[in-house]
Order: structure tokens, then sequence, then C-alpha cells
């Protein structure tokens, strides 16, 4: 995980879940300058009161990181890495909270389980491709680096676990303008993926806003057919609906939308 985060002397590197800090020593030798976010409060003990208490180059933030990540990053921006063994329950929410928020760190390396590194790997057409694929891939190249058998573990799991590498891209496949609405576009498409489009669109919150006659216009505009499933549509696909009801949100703001 260190390798693959590529640390040089004075990175700020923020790890999620140090535990009793095997990768946080590690960190440290490469000369990093590390956070650590722990809930657990043996180990928050462990890691303050003996493993790195003299550690000029160690903080320790405690509490759930799902509240104390977003706050830290709102306050200091991006760190130079991100990395954690996150925990499988709540991997995906951390993970999707950062991709969310407009601080991206360059490298992210994270050890989750299997099943969610191949979603966010996932390409198109793919029993795996969902909204978080697109979240994640949107401003990252995410490539999966090795897996992890549970005997690696204590206690172990009782699945395989992954580890995946975030890059960050030189320029987002998502236009700044279209941030917002782009994520309202797939998180409606993917609500329900035995549903069509068209229909997934109807029963969610571009259908409440645009109603009927407004997301038939939109798929047209789009060129998209409304029968197929969201796993079925590629990235243009994705950025033409986002581009159509970008527009259509335009039009309806000065009064020139369709009737609803």
């Amino acid at each position: 995980m260190v390798a693959l985060l590529d640390v040089q002397p004075s990175h700020r590197v923020w790890e999620i879940g140090p535990g009793i800090g095997a990768v946080t020593s590690l960190l440290l030798e490469q000369g990093a300058k590390v956070t650590a976010f722990e809930i657990d409060h043996g180990f928050c003990r462990i890691l303050s009161e003996q493993a790195f208490t003299d550690e000029p180059s160690f903080r320790l933030i405690s509490g759930d990181a799902l509240k104390t990540l977003p706050s830290q990053l709102a306050l200091e921006g991006s760190p130079d890495r991100l990395c954690g063994n996150l925990p499988y329950n709540v991997g995906s929410v951390v993970i999707a909270k950062v991709l969310e928020s407009d601080h991206r760190p360059p490298v992210m390396v994270f050890t989750l389980q299997k099943e969610v590194v191949d979603r966010l790997c996932a390409q198109p057409q793919s029993k795996d491709w969902s909204s978080f694929s697109l979240l994640a891939q949107m401003d990252y190249e995410v490539k999966p680096a090795f897996s992890i058998n549970s005997g690696s573990f204590y206690p172990p799991p009782k699945v395989t676990s992954s580890t995946v590498v975030f890059t960050l891209r030189a320029q987002s496949l998502v236009p700044l303008q279209l941030r917002q609405t782009f994520l309202l576009v797939i998180r409606d498409l993917f609500a329900q993926r035995r549903k069509t489009v068209k229909n997934n669109l109807l029963s969610g919150k571009i259908g409440a806003a645009v109603g009927r006659n407004g997301v038939e216009a939109l798929l047209s505009h789009s060129q998209i057919d409304p029968s197929l499933r969201a796993e079925a549509l590629a990235w243009a696909d994705f950025i033409a609906l986002s581009e159509s009801l970008a527009n259509y949100q335009a039009m309806y703001i000065v009064g020139t939308a369709p009737n609803r």
C-alpha cells in the first residue's frame, strides 16, 4: 500500500482506520506527515500513548471518519495522499464522501471488500457498472492493485479483500458546470437496476421536477433509447443526458421549457 502511494518526504498523508499503526509506521519512515483518523478508543490510546507518543510528524483525529474526514477536508483542503484499510460496512460511504467533495487528493489507496473494488473499477455494460463506478471514475483513473486473502487479517473476515488505486485525472470526464446535474442523473438512473432508464427517471427527482413530457424530451434530445437499462449506457450517454437536463433547467428558469 505504501509503495502504491508513492510517498515523498514532507507529504501530508491522511490514513483512515490505522488500527495499531502498521501502515502508519511505514508512512512515517518515508518522511510523511501523517494524520490518522481512528474511531476505536482502544486503538486511539495505543496510537497516542504508546506507538507514536514522541513522533512529531504524527497527528491523531479520533472519532467517526464519516464525520471527521469531511470537516477536516473543508478546513485544511486535500492532503497529498489518502489511504486506509476501510471497514467493509462503511468503506464505500467514506469514499463517496471524498469523491463528492471539492477536495480530491492526487493519489488514494484503499483496501476494501473485493466486490466493492469490482464496482469501483467496472466498465460500461458489465454487471458491476453502477453510479458508484461513474462517481469514482469521473475524476480518477481507478485500478485494482492486488487481492488479499482473509488469513492476512485478524480476525479473518469472511470475504476476500482487494486494494485499489485512485490517480487523479489531469482533466475530469465531467465538465465542472455539469457536475451536480451529472450526479443527479446517475443517482436517478441507477436507483432501481431492473427498471428502464425512462422509468427510473420518471420515479426519481428528475421526473418529479420535469414531469413525463420533460423526461421524454430529455431522452429524445440525448438520443437515448428509453427502454434501455442504465448499465447499457456509456459515458457519452450520461454526459448527453446531463447536458440536456442542464439546458432544460435553463429554459425552465426563463419560461421556455416544454409543458410538463
